[in-house]
This record gives C-alpha cells, sequence and structure tokens, in this order.
C-alpha cells in the first residue's frame, strides 16, 4: 500500500498538472496533422524534458503517446489521411462514413473504443507487468538476457523491414553506433577518432540519434516528397452520439479487437497498425455485416481503432518488465529514462517500484483527458487540417535543434542530430529501417556487457551447464524471426498468393510505392 500510495502522490503537484496539459495538447496536434508521427513527437520532447525531474518529464511523454492515439483519427476519417501509422485502418471505414454525413458518429465511436482499449490494455500492464519482471529477475542470469536483448532486436528486423538483410544491416549499424566511447569493462576509448565529445561514457549521444532519426528524417522526407492531398475535410459533422444500436452493434468488435491489439502489443516492435489492420480484419470476419466493411461500417471503425490503441498496455510491459522496446515510442522513452538514470526492465520494480505505480497513473490519467477533449465539438477542427504544411516545417526543425542542444548545451549534439537526420533520409530512401538501428545503439551495450559476463562463465564449464534451455530457446525464437520471413516469401504458395493479390503486376507496386499517403504514414 505505500508503494502505491507514493506513486500516486507524486501527481500531486502543478508541474504535474501542466505538463499532463502541455502532453495532451501536443498529443493532439502531433495525430490531427498527417506524417507528424507519435515517435517523432516523443523524440522532439525527449530533448526538452530530460530537463525535468523523471515524473514530470514522463508525464508529458506518455500523455504524448496516449493523445496522439486520439488526435490521429481525426485526419483518417475527415480527410482519408492516417494522422500516425496506427490510423491506417481507420481510414477503412471512417471516411466512407464522413462522406455518408456520419463523421461525427465515426469519431466518437472512434473516441470510445481507443479510451476503452487503451484502459483495458492498462489492467493487462497492472496485472502482468510484475509477474513477468519477477520471473525475469529470479531467473534470468547474464546468458538469458544476452538471448533476451538479441531475440527483442531480430524481432524488430524481421518486422520492421520488407528486406531482412536491410534489416540486419541496420542492426548491426545500431550495435557499431553502441560501440563508440568508453568500454564499460576496461575503461578504454573505442572508435572515438579523438574527438572528445565521443569519448563520454554515452559515446554517440543517443538522443541526438533519435530525434534525427525519426523527427529529422522524417520532416526532411515530407519536405522533398510533400504531394498536396486531394481529398478535402469533411465539413457536415452530422449526428454526434452513437445510439443504443450502435453501442450494442459495437461490443462483438470491440471484445475481438482488444483482444488481437493486447496480444500484439505484447510483441516487440509490433505495433498499432499491425494490429489494427490484423483487428479489423478479424473482426470483419466475425461479423454478420461483414461484407458492408470498407464502405463505412461504425463497426469497422471500432475494430481498428481498439485494436490498435489496445497495444499501448502490452507494449508498456515488455518495455518496463524486460527492457525491450514495445515499439518505436518505447524505444525513444528507454532513451530518456537512461538519462534520468532509470534503467527499464526486472530491476525497476526492484529499485523503484512507486515509479510504475505512477506511470500507470499517467497513461489512465492521460486516457482521460484526451477522452474529454475529444468529444467536445471543436467548430476549429476542419479548418486545424487546411494548415499549409510549410508552416510547421521551420517550427519543427527549429524545435529539433533547441531541444536537441539542450540535452547536453553543446553543438556537437546538434551537429549528431543532423547527421542522423541526412543518414535517416538516405536510409528511407534505401528502405532500410531506423527502428534496429536505434535498438541496436540502445541495448548493444547491455548485450555486449552480458556476453562478456556470461563467457566468464563459461570458463572451463560444459556449454549446457551455462546455457539454459530459456536461454536457448530465446535463440531459437531469435533465428526464426529472421528465417521465417525468407522461407515464407520463397514459399510457391505464398509467391502466388502475393501475386494473386498485387494483379501479378509490376506496375501496382511502383504506383503504391509512389502513392502521398505512403509517405504521411511511414514511421
Amino acid at each position: 500500500m505505500n508503494t502505491i500510495s507514493e506513486g500516486l502522490l507524486a501527481l500531486g503537484s502543478w508541474e504535474v498538472a501542466l505538463c499532463m496539459l502541455l502532453g495532451l495538447g501536443l498529443g493532439l496536434l502531433v495525430g490531427a496533422f498527417p506524417g507528424v508521427t507519435a515517435t517523432m513527437a516523443v523524440a522532439l520532447a525527449s530533448g526538452f524534458t530530460l530537463t525535468l525531474d523523471p515524473v514530470p518529464g514522463l508525464c508529458v511523454l506518455l500523455t504524448i503517446y496516449v493523445a496522439a492515439n486520439f488526435g490521429d483519427r481525426i485526419p483518417a476519417i475527415l480527410i482519408n489521411t492516417p494522422g500516425t501509422p496506427a490510423s491506417i485502418a481507420t481510414t477503412l471505414d471512417g471516411y466512407p462514413m464522413a462522406k455518408k454525413g456520419q463523421a461525427g458518429i465515426a469519431l466518437t465511436l472512434s473516441a470510445f473504443a481507443s479510451a476503452a482499449a487503451i484502459l483495458v490494455s492498462m489492467v493487462i500492464f497492472a496485472v502482468a507487468a510484475v509477474p513477468v519482471a519477477t520471473i525475469a529477475r529470479d531467473y534470468f542470469r547474464s546468458p538469458e538476457l544476452f538471448a533476451l536483448v538479441v531475440f527483442g532486436l531480430t524481432v524488430m528486423i524481421g518486422i520492421s523491414s520488407k528486406s531482412v538483410l536491410k534489416g540486419v544491416l541496420a542492426g548491426l549499424l545500431g550495435l557499431l553506433l553502441g560501440t563508440v566511447g568508453l568500454y564499460s569493462a576496461t575503461g578504454d576509448q573505442r572508435f572515438t577518432f579523438g574527438i572528445p565529445q565521443l569519448a563520454g561514457d554515452e559515446g554517440v549521444p543517443f538522443i541526438a540519434v533519435i530525434i534525427g532519426l525519426f523527427g529529422v528524417a522524417e520532416l526532411f522526407d515530407q519536405m522533398l516528397t510533400h504531394t498536396k492531398s486531394t481529398a478535402k475535410p469533411v465539413s457536415a459533422l452530422g449526428r454526434w452520439w452513437p445510439n443504443r444500436k450502435e453501442l450494442r452493434g459495437s461490443a462483438k468488435p470491440f471484445g475481438i479487437a482488444a483482444g488481437v491489439g493486447s496480444l500484439t502489443g505484447l510483441i516487440p516492435a509490433a505495433g498499432g497498425d499491425i494490429a489494427g489492420l490484423i483487428g479489423w480484419d478479424r473482426a470483419k470476419r466475425a461479423s454478420k455485416t461483414g461484407d458492408t466493411y470498407g464502405k463505412g461500417n461504425y463497426e469497422g471503425v471500432v475494430a481498428s481503432d481498439t485494436a490498435s490503441s489496445a497495444t499501448l498496455g502490452g507494449s508498456l510491459t515488455t518495455t518496463m518488465a524486460l527492457g525491450i522496446p514495445g515499439d518505436s515510442v518505447m524505444a525513444v522513452m528507454i532513451g530518456s529514462m537512461l538519462v534520468w538514470g532509470l534503467n527499464p526492465g526486472p530491476g525497476l520494480f526492484t529499485s523503484r517500484p512507486d515509479l510504475v505505480v505512477t506511470m500507470t497513473a499517467i497513461m489512465v490519467l492521460a486516457v482521460v483527458l484526451s477522452l474529454g477533449a475529444s468529444l467536445l465539438r471543436l467548430k476549429g477542427m476542419v479548418k486545424l487540417l487546411d494548415t499549409p504544411n510549410h508552416y510547421l516545417w521551420p517550427a519543427i526543425l527549429l524545435f529539433c535543434m533547441v531541444g536537441t542542444y539542450a540535452t547536453t548545451n553543446s553543438i556537437f549534439t546538434v551537429v549528431v542530430m543532423l547527421v542522423a537526420g541526412v543518414s535517416g533520409l538516405l536510409f528511407k530512401r534505401l528502405q532500410v529501417p531506423a527502428g534496429p538501428i536505434v535498438l541496436g545503439l540502445l541495448l548493444g551495450p547491455i548485450a555486449e556487457e552480458n556476453l562478456a559476463r556470461t563467457l566468464v562463465l563459461q570458463g572451463g564449464r560444459s556449454f549446457f551447464d551455462v546455457w539454459s534451455p530459456v536461454a536457448l530457446g530465446f535463440l531459437a525464437l531469435a533465428a526464426a524471426s529472421l528465417l521465417l520471413p525468407l522461407l515464407r516469401r520463397r514459399s510457391p504458395v505464398s509467391t502466388g498468393a502475393e501475386a494473386g493479390a498485387s494483379g501479378g503486376s509490376d506496375d501496382d507496386v511502383s504506383e503504391d510505392a509512389d502513392d502521398p499517403a505512403r509517405h504521411d504514414t511511414r514511421v
């Protein structure tokens, strides 16, 4: 009880309240502007929050994370453009509903579904996180921790890239960047090339790399590829509140999608975009009106938004209990927490159990605030979507530079951010994912340290005395996560199915790649 009371009392200050309101406003705005992703916003905000204490800083970052899941539904429904990748599936039924004069119903059901789904996922976090962390703390030694880090990295590689080779190269680049600086075991400098700023314990400033890869790179990409959307915002919202029939009809797709999203969220790197599409498809198959999905069925909106939002609790569970980022936003969160001296993983539940309670309370309060803000009939909501992007780009770049400078008060850090931004743009052109790079940079030192300890433990002992079945199981899963995509693509069945789905035409693929909407939804 003392832990719970301490965790809740930490939120009882004006500073925390102001930080939550700031995060709420930023999150809703981020979601409402297509192309400005939650990862980009959290990476940008992290540069400023590092000067705050951990609790106010977490209030800003977690509230942005939650609120973006509400704000991104607005452009998805009104202009058929996902505000963030998590709302891709929302466009399937949301925009057709808006064209039929049911935008208000779609927005309201989306808000209720998102709020309920996140709350369900937080129950899972509250129930599952402590047992998972306890098991990991009691039974995970250096071999198991090393294997777990390798598994988390390979899962992100397998999911985030169409090419396993490019994903592996991205992960290796991240691991290489993680070796720069002082080697903790010996105190030797590695790969600093005489640059004093790289000779510290941190080595490459990972906050600058994160802001560059997820913020500046996305900004540069939008500036080079932006095409004005031909879809005009739907100004007639129509009826706002759903009737009893619509509420009852939402129960079944909500239940199916909540289960899909909760399970998907527990898988490292499987974000809301994947969960939303899977949840929408599962609900369609189970619905009596499945043939109307994609044509403006409110059940489709409920299913997609429930599934994508339900991933938040699972993502938080893997991040806090195991130290493996559940998605790209959580990767940024880990970077910020490390700067604050907090190490996500099993030890966090022992050293700072009150902080886990505080984070849970922040997420719940953020859901309540985001739901209330989403249900307001904001007359300027449609006009907001007409804001030209070229007004946003200079402001975002300026905030990126100021936020990065604030982390170290060094111009060198800003230079690293700009280099990472240009490199990130090049990676986008080459379709090399940024996620494995960041994960390798963050988790590489942890993997190296635990591997060194494992080799010391090995000594003259037999292999199976050191490497337990759990560790070998994680390594086997890591290998499978890399090999299965390759085998699936070489399978004649999958090749034939992919050809049939695309109509067997290479033109379809190239047209898809040039679709402006795709540029707006990439992380």
